[in-house]
């Protein structure tokens, strides 16, 4: 089974780890069969006896599933929102950057503001265009 370590007592060696099932389960140092010392968020593969993980390995980082390679957001539309309602945020609310949007929009009431959020929506405008397809639907995929 795949999951995640919760954490790590490093006096007692003992820790917890969220199976992908959900549950949790305990784990010791001799459970842990990396050369690697186990890391609280590390990815972990391990076998299951009882409520307890054994045999655990640390996953290496490139065996995350696929980025997406494509998103119901469409960069053509991001870059032209960020061009004409950019300084309103606009382009941040459509892409689920609501935070920033936001803070953009309020920032549009003052005339210093206005200036900033003119400069800040016409760099996401060229950073956009000069995104890939495939990093934009990384970035700004559903969640």
């Amino acid at each position: 089974m795949r999951g995640h370590v919760l954490g790590v007592d490093r006096s007692s060696g003992e820790g917890q780890i969220s199976g992908e099932d959900g549950s949790r389960y305990v784990f010791t140092e001799e459970d842990w069969s990396d050369s690697r010392q186990p890391a609280v968020g590390a990815k972990v593969d391990f076998d299951i006896d009882g409520k307890r993980a054994r045999r655990i390995f640390r996953l290496l980082e490139g065996s995350q599933p696929p980025a997406p390679t494509s998103t119901d957001r469409n960069k053509v539309l991001a870059v032209v929102l960020a061009l004409f309602l950019g300084t309103l945020g606009i382009h941040r609310f459509y892409l689920g950057r609501t935070g920033s949007g936001v803070v953009m929009l309020l920032l549009t009431c003052t005339v210093v503001g206005l200036v900033v959020t003119s400069v800040w929506a016409f760099v996401d405008a060229i950073r956009y265009l000069l995104m890939s397809d495939a990093e934009f639907a990384h970035r700004y995929a559903r969640r």
